[in-house]
Protein backbone atom coordinates (compact mmCIF):
# COMPACT_ATOMS: atom_id res chain seq x y z
CA UNK A 1 0.00 0.00 0.00
CA UNK A 2 2.55 2.16 0.74
CA UNK A 3 4.77 1.75 -2.46
CA UNK A 4 1.36 2.26 -3.90
CA UNK A 5 0.80 5.13 -2.22
CA UNK A 6 4.74 6.36 -3.54
CA UNK A 7 4.01 5.61 -7.01
CA UNK A 8 1.04 7.91 -6.97
CA UNK A 9 2.33 10.29 -5.66
CA UNK A 10 4.86 10.16 -8.15
CA UNK A 11 2.51 10.42 -11.49
CA UNK A 12 0.74 12.92 -9.83
CA UNK A 13 4.13 15.48 -9.80
CA UNK A 14 4.42 14.55 -13.33
CA UNK A 15 1.20 15.62 -14.28
CA UNK A 16 1.62 18.60 -12.35
CA UNK A 17 5.10 19.22 -14.30
CA UNK A 18 3.79 18.43 -17.82
CA UNK A 19 0.30 20.44 -16.96
CA UNK A 20 2.98 23.51 -16.43
CA UNK A 21 4.88 22.50 -18.94
CA UNK A 22 2.39 22.55 -21.61
CA UNK A 23 0.56 26.06 -21.09
CA UNK A 24 4.27 27.20 -21.20
CA UNK A 25 4.92 26.05 -24.61
CA UNK A 26 0.87 26.38 -25.65
CA UNK A 27 -1.71 28.94 -26.48
CA UNK A 28 -0.68 30.69 -23.08
CA UNK A 29 2.32 32.48 -24.52
CA UNK A 30 0.34 35.02 -26.89
CA UNK A 31 -0.85 35.92 -23.39
CA UNK A 32 2.84 36.56 -21.83
CA UNK A 33 2.91 39.94 -19.28
CA UNK A 34 4.80 42.81 -20.07
CA UNK A 35 6.91 41.96 -17.25
CA UNK A 36 7.92 38.24 -19.08
CA UNK A 37 8.53 39.48 -22.59
CA UNK A 38 11.78 40.52 -24.04
CA UNK A 39 12.32 44.57 -24.38
CA UNK A 40 12.02 44.02 -28.32
CA UNK A 41 9.62 45.35 -30.98
CA UNK A 42 8.94 44.89 -34.62
CA UNK A 43 7.44 47.79 -36.40
CA UNK A 44 6.36 47.51 -40.32
CA UNK A 45 5.68 51.02 -41.33
CA UNK A 46 4.88 53.48 -44.24
CA UNK A 47 5.02 56.48 -42.27
CA UNK A 48 7.29 59.59 -43.05
CA UNK A 49 10.99 59.63 -42.28
CA UNK A 50 10.11 62.64 -39.84
CA UNK A 51 7.22 60.79 -38.05
CA UNK A 52 9.45 57.86 -37.93
CA UNK A 53 12.32 59.40 -36.43
CA UNK A 54 10.09 61.41 -34.10
CA UNK A 55 8.22 58.31 -32.43
CA UNK A 56 10.62 55.45 -32.22
CA UNK A 57 13.24 57.03 -30.64
CA UNK A 58 11.71 58.79 -28.24
CA UNK A 59 9.64 55.92 -27.91
CA UNK A 60 12.58 53.29 -27.08
CA UNK A 61 13.96 56.00 -24.53
CA UNK A 62 10.90 56.16 -22.60
CA UNK A 63 9.80 52.47 -22.29
CA UNK A 64 13.29 50.73 -23.16
CA UNK A 65 12.08 48.86 -25.55
CA UNK A 66 14.30 48.57 -28.83
CA UNK A 67 12.31 48.84 -31.80
CA UNK A 68 13.44 46.97 -35.22
CA UNK A 69 11.90 49.15 -37.63
CA UNK A 70 10.74 47.85 -41.29
CA UNK A 71 10.16 50.74 -43.66
CA UNK A 72 8.38 49.94 -46.91
CA UNK A 73 4.81 51.25 -48.92
CA UNK A 74 1.40 50.36 -47.25
CA UNK A 75 0.71 48.00 -50.07
CA UNK A 76 3.93 46.26 -49.82
CA UNK A 77 3.63 45.99 -45.79
CA UNK A 78 -0.25 44.65 -45.89
CA UNK A 79 0.95 41.95 -48.27
CA UNK A 80 3.54 40.70 -45.70
CA UNK A 81 1.33 40.44 -42.84
CA UNK A 82 -0.87 38.77 -44.35
CA UNK A 83 1.62 36.05 -45.43
CA UNK A 84 3.11 35.58 -42.39
CA UNK A 85 -0.51 35.05 -40.68
CA UNK A 86 0.38 32.06 -39.56
CA UNK A 87 3.57 32.78 -37.95
CA UNK A 88 3.53 36.40 -37.32
CA UNK A 89 7.46 38.19 -37.84
CA UNK A 90 5.91 41.95 -37.01
CA UNK A 91 4.16 43.03 -34.02
CA UNK A 92 2.82 46.24 -35.28
CA UNK A 93 2.15 47.80 -38.66
CA UNK A 94 2.44 51.01 -38.49
CA UNK A 95 0.26 51.80 -42.28
CA UNK A 96 -3.26 52.43 -43.64
CA UNK A 97 -6.35 53.39 -41.76
CA UNK A 98 -9.73 51.79 -41.76
CA UNK A 99 -10.75 52.24 -44.95
CA UNK A 100 -7.67 50.59 -46.12
CA UNK A 101 -7.85 48.18 -43.87
CA UNK A 102 -11.14 47.04 -42.79
CA UNK A 103 -12.21 44.04 -45.01
CA UNK A 104 -8.27 42.82 -43.37
CA UNK A 105 -9.02 42.93 -40.11
CA UNK A 106 -8.84 39.16 -39.11
CA UNK A 107 -5.15 39.82 -39.16
CA UNK A 108 -4.96 42.06 -36.59
CA UNK A 109 -5.69 41.86 -32.37
CA UNK A 110 -8.30 43.90 -30.90
CA UNK A 111 -7.20 46.33 -28.65
CA UNK A 112 -8.31 50.03 -27.83
CA UNK A 113 -6.10 51.82 -25.27
CA UNK A 114 -7.00 54.04 -22.60
CA UNK A 115 -5.59 57.20 -24.55
CA UNK A 116 -8.67 56.59 -26.96
CA UNK A 117 -11.30 58.62 -24.60
CA UNK A 118 -8.88 61.62 -25.59
CA UNK A 119 -8.96 61.51 -28.90
CA UNK A 120 -11.27 64.03 -31.00
CA UNK A 121 -14.51 62.32 -31.89
CA UNK A 122 -14.37 61.94 -35.20
CA UNK A 123 -11.06 59.52 -34.42
CA UNK A 124 -12.14 57.06 -31.85
CA UNK A 125 -11.45 53.71 -32.29
CA UNK A 126 -14.84 52.43 -33.23
CA UNK A 127 -13.53 49.11 -34.52
CA UNK A 128 -11.53 47.90 -31.52
CA UNK A 129 -8.99 47.25 -34.41
CA UNK A 130 -7.59 50.68 -35.48
CA UNK A 131 -6.40 53.64 -33.31
CA UNK A 132 -6.21 56.92 -36.15
CA UNK A 133 -2.96 58.71 -34.34
CA UNK A 134 -2.44 61.21 -36.94
CA UNK A 135 -3.72 62.69 -39.77
CA UNK A 136 -3.05 64.12 -43.58
CA UNK A 137 -5.38 65.45 -46.19
CA UNK A 138 -4.90 64.67 -49.18
CA UNK A 139 -3.76 67.45 -51.68
CA UNK A 140 -1.67 68.40 -54.71
CA UNK A 141 2.16 68.90 -54.51
CA UNK A 142 3.18 71.54 -57.12
CA UNK A 143 6.57 71.84 -58.55
CA UNK A 144 6.75 75.50 -58.61
CA UNK A 145 9.51 75.73 -61.41
CA UNK A 146 8.00 73.27 -63.69
CA UNK A 147 4.02 75.04 -63.15
CA UNK A 148 5.51 78.46 -64.21
CA UNK A 149 2.10 80.27 -65.13
CA UNK A 150 -0.02 76.97 -64.88
CA UNK A 151 -3.01 77.42 -62.96
CA UNK A 152 -3.47 74.46 -60.65
CA UNK A 153 -6.02 75.10 -58.05
CA UNK A 154 -8.42 71.94 -58.88
CA UNK A 155 -9.01 68.85 -60.29
CA UNK A 156 -10.58 70.41 -63.20
CA UNK A 157 -7.18 71.97 -63.52
CA UNK A 158 -5.48 68.81 -64.24
CA UNK A 159 -7.42 67.79 -67.34
CA UNK A 160 -4.89 70.83 -68.86
CA UNK A 161 -3.25 69.34 -72.00
CA UNK A 162 -0.27 70.99 -70.67
CA UNK A 163 0.05 68.27 -67.76
CA UNK A 164 -0.01 65.29 -70.26
CA UNK A 165 2.50 62.91 -68.75
CA UNK A 166 3.29 65.33 -66.13
CA UNK A 167 0.91 64.48 -63.43
CA UNK A 168 2.13 61.83 -60.60
CA UNK A 169 0.02 59.17 -59.20
CA UNK A 170 0.29 56.03 -57.43
CA UNK A 171 -1.74 52.51 -58.03
CA UNK A 172 -5.17 53.19 -55.72
CA UNK A 173 -5.16 49.51 -55.71
CA UNK A 174 -2.02 49.29 -53.50
CA UNK A 175 -1.53 52.71 -52.13
CA UNK A 176 -3.64 54.18 -49.40
CA UNK A 177 -2.94 57.65 -50.29
CA UNK A 178 -3.28 57.31 -54.28
CA UNK A 179 -7.04 55.55 -53.25
CA UNK A 180 -7.98 58.69 -50.66
CA UNK A 181 -6.61 60.73 -53.62
CA UNK A 182 -8.99 59.32 -55.90
CA UNK A 183 -11.79 59.17 -53.49
CA UNK A 184 -11.23 63.02 -53.57
CA UNK A 185 -11.37 63.01 -56.80
CA UNK A 186 -14.79 61.05 -57.41
CA UNK A 187 -16.47 63.23 -54.27
CA UNK A 188 -15.41 66.02 -55.84
CA UNK A 189 -16.36 65.39 -59.04
CA UNK A 190 -19.05 63.33 -58.76
CA UNK A 191 -22.78 64.80 -59.44
CA UNK A 192 -24.16 66.39 -56.21
CA UNK A 193 -21.29 65.15 -54.31
CA UNK A 194 -21.62 61.28 -55.60
CA UNK A 195 -19.04 59.50 -56.04
CA UNK A 196 -20.28 56.69 -58.00
CA UNK A 197 -22.02 58.53 -60.45
CA UNK A 198 -21.78 58.62 -63.98
CA UNK A 199 -20.00 61.83 -64.11
CA UNK A 200 -17.37 60.97 -61.24
CA UNK A 201 -15.96 57.93 -63.39
CA UNK A 202 -16.42 60.28 -66.72
CA UNK A 203 -13.65 62.95 -65.07
CA UNK A 204 -11.63 59.71 -63.92
CA UNK A 205 -11.26 58.61 -67.88
CA UNK A 206 -10.52 62.17 -68.79
CA UNK A 207 -7.84 62.32 -66.08
CA UNK A 208 -6.71 58.83 -66.81
CA UNK A 209 -5.24 60.06 -70.07
CA UNK A 210 -3.84 62.97 -69.18
CA UNK A 211 -1.36 60.67 -67.13
CA UNK A 212 -0.38 59.17 -70.12
CA UNK A 213 -0.14 55.51 -69.12
CA UNK A 214 2.25 56.65 -66.08
CA UNK A 215 1.00 55.15 -62.87
CA UNK A 216 3.92 54.76 -60.21
CA UNK A 217 4.45 51.74 -58.16
CA UNK A 218 5.96 53.93 -54.75
CA UNK A 219 3.09 56.38 -52.86
CA UNK A 220 6.59 58.10 -52.17
CA UNK A 221 7.90 58.19 -55.63
CA UNK A 222 4.89 60.93 -56.42
CA UNK A 223 5.79 63.44 -54.15
CA UNK A 224 9.58 62.47 -54.37
CA UNK A 225 9.12 62.84 -58.38
CA UNK A 226 7.80 66.01 -58.21
CA UNK A 227 9.73 67.58 -55.54
CA UNK A 228 13.00 66.10 -57.96
CA UNK A 229 11.48 67.83 -61.23
CA UNK A 230 10.27 64.56 -62.60
CA UNK A 231 6.95 65.78 -62.42
CA UNK A 232 4.80 68.92 -62.61
CA UNK A 233 2.07 67.78 -59.83
CA UNK A 234 1.50 64.96 -57.91
CA UNK A 235 -1.70 63.59 -55.92
CA UNK A 236 -0.60 62.52 -52.82
CA UNK A 237 -0.99 63.64 -48.98
CA UNK A 238 0.22 66.37 -46.56
CA UNK A 239 2.74 65.45 -44.40
CA UNK A 240 5.23 64.96 -47.02
CA UNK A 241 4.58 67.71 -49.40
CA UNK A 242 4.68 70.35 -46.70
CA UNK A 243 8.08 69.07 -45.93
CA UNK A 244 9.97 69.65 -48.72
CA UNK A 245 7.81 73.46 -48.16
CA UNK A 246 9.53 73.62 -44.78
CA UNK A 247 13.15 72.64 -46.05
CA UNK A 248 12.35 74.97 -49.08
CA UNK A 249 12.20 72.53 -51.52
CA UNK A 250 10.61 74.58 -54.87
CA UNK A 251 7.16 72.88 -54.35
CA UNK A 252 3.75 74.27 -52.85
CA UNK A 253 1.04 72.20 -51.32
CA UNK A 254 -2.54 72.95 -52.92
CA UNK A 255 -5.52 71.94 -50.97
CA UNK A 256 -7.67 71.55 -53.99
CA UNK A 257 -10.70 73.45 -54.26
CA UNK A 258 -13.39 70.80 -54.67
CA UNK A 259 -12.19 69.33 -51.29
CA UNK A 260 -9.90 67.09 -49.44
CA UNK A 261 -10.68 63.91 -47.85
CA UNK A 262 -9.14 64.22 -44.08
CA UNK A 263 -8.05 59.97 -43.24
CA UNK A 264 -7.10 59.19 -39.60
CA UNK A 265 -3.64 57.41 -40.52
CA UNK A 266 -4.08 54.49 -38.15
CA UNK A 267 -1.73 52.05 -36.19
CA UNK A 268 -2.61 48.33 -35.07
CA UNK A 269 -1.60 45.21 -33.63
CA UNK A 270 -0.82 42.60 -35.33
CA UNK A 271 -2.58 39.43 -34.62
CA UNK A 272 -0.92 36.53 -32.92
CA UNK A 273 2.50 38.55 -32.46
CA UNK A 274 5.22 37.69 -30.33
CA UNK A 275 5.46 41.03 -28.45
CA UNK A 276 1.78 41.75 -27.71
CA UNK A 277 1.74 43.63 -24.61
CA UNK A 278 4.96 46.20 -25.80
CA UNK A 279 2.81 46.97 -28.92
CA UNK A 280 0.04 47.99 -26.73
CA UNK A 281 2.84 49.87 -25.12
CA UNK A 282 3.73 51.36 -28.56
CA UNK A 283 -0.28 52.11 -29.50
CA UNK A 284 -0.79 54.07 -26.07
CA UNK A 285 2.47 55.87 -26.63
CA UNK A 286 1.24 57.10 -30.15
CA UNK A 287 -1.72 58.34 -28.29
CA UNK A 288 -0.12 60.02 -25.74
CA UNK A 289 -0.24 64.26 -24.86
CA UNK A 290 3.07 64.24 -24.98
CA UNK A 291 3.96 62.62 -28.51
CA UNK A 292 1.03 63.99 -30.14
CA UNK A 293 2.01 67.67 -28.87
CA UNK A 294 5.12 66.71 -30.30
CA UNK A 295 4.59 65.88 -33.53
CA UNK A 296 2.29 69.38 -33.72
CA UNK A 297 4.46 71.31 -32.67
CA UNK A 298 7.80 69.79 -34.77
CA UNK A 299 6.00 67.82 -37.82
CA UNK A 300 3.91 68.22 -40.57
CA UNK A 301 1.33 65.46 -39.24
CA UNK A 302 -2.08 66.45 -37.70
CA UNK A 303 -2.31 64.94 -34.38
CA UNK A 304 -5.67 63.71 -33.29
CA UNK A 305 -5.75 64.46 -29.61
CA UNK A 306 -7.81 66.84 -28.40
CA UNK A 307 -6.86 70.30 -27.37
CA UNK A 308 -3.45 70.08 -29.28
CA UNK A 309 -2.07 72.99 -31.25
CA UNK A 310 -0.22 72.99 -34.73
CA UNK A 311 3.14 74.64 -35.58
CA UNK A 312 2.69 78.14 -37.47
CA UNK A 313 3.31 76.55 -41.16
CA UNK A 314 1.10 74.35 -41.40
CA UNK A 315 -2.46 75.15 -43.01
CA UNK A 316 -5.38 75.40 -40.18
CA UNK A 317 -7.92 73.50 -40.67
CA UNK A 318 -10.55 76.11 -41.23
CA UNK A 319 -8.69 76.97 -44.32
CA UNK A 320 -9.17 73.40 -46.03
CA UNK A 321 -12.69 72.58 -47.59
CA UNK A 322 -13.57 69.03 -46.55
CA UNK A 323 -16.10 66.80 -48.04
CA UNK A 324 -19.77 67.21 -45.74
CA UNK A 325 -20.99 63.88 -46.97
CA UNK A 326 -17.62 61.77 -46.81
CA UNK A 327 -18.57 58.61 -45.40
CA UNK A 328 -15.50 56.47 -44.00
CA UNK A 329 -17.59 53.50 -43.22
CA UNK A 330 -19.27 53.76 -46.75
CA UNK A 331 -15.99 54.02 -48.41
CA UNK A 332 -14.51 50.86 -46.37
CA UNK A 333 -17.64 48.82 -47.61
CA UNK A 334 -17.35 49.53 -51.13
CA UNK A 335 -13.60 49.48 -51.29
CA UNK A 336 -13.18 46.45 -53.68
CA UNK A 337 -15.90 47.91 -56.22
CA UNK A 338 -14.31 51.35 -55.93
CA UNK A 339 -11.05 49.42 -56.98
CA UNK A 340 -12.53 47.31 -59.63
CA UNK A 341 -13.94 50.03 -60.58
CA UNK A 342 -10.49 51.80 -60.96
CA UNK A 343 -9.08 49.06 -62.79
CA UNK A 344 -11.80 48.79 -65.29
CA UNK A 345 -11.30 52.19 -66.42
CA UNK A 346 -7.61 51.98 -66.47
CA UNK A 347 -7.88 48.91 -69.12
CA UNK A 348 -10.34 50.00 -71.08
CA UNK A 349 -7.91 53.36 -71.49
CA UNK A 350 -4.75 51.19 -72.49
Amino acid sequence: MRNMKRALAVIMAIAVIGGTAGCGAGGSDKQTSAANEDKVLTVYTARSESLNNLVIPNFEKDTGIKVNVIVAGTGPLVKRVASEKNNPQGDVLWAGDQTMLESQKDLFMQYTSPEDENMMDAFKNKTGYFSAAFADPTVFIVNTNLAGNTKIEKFEDLLNPELKGKIAFGDPANSSSAFQSLMAMLYGMGKNGDPMSDEAWAFVDKFIANLDNKILNSSGGVHKGVADGEYTVGLTWEDPAATYVRNSAPVKVIFPQEGAIFPGESVQIIKDCKHAENAKKFVDYMLSAKMQEMAGKELTVRPLRKNIKLASYMTPISGIHLFDNYDEGWVSDHKNEIIAMWNKHLENLK
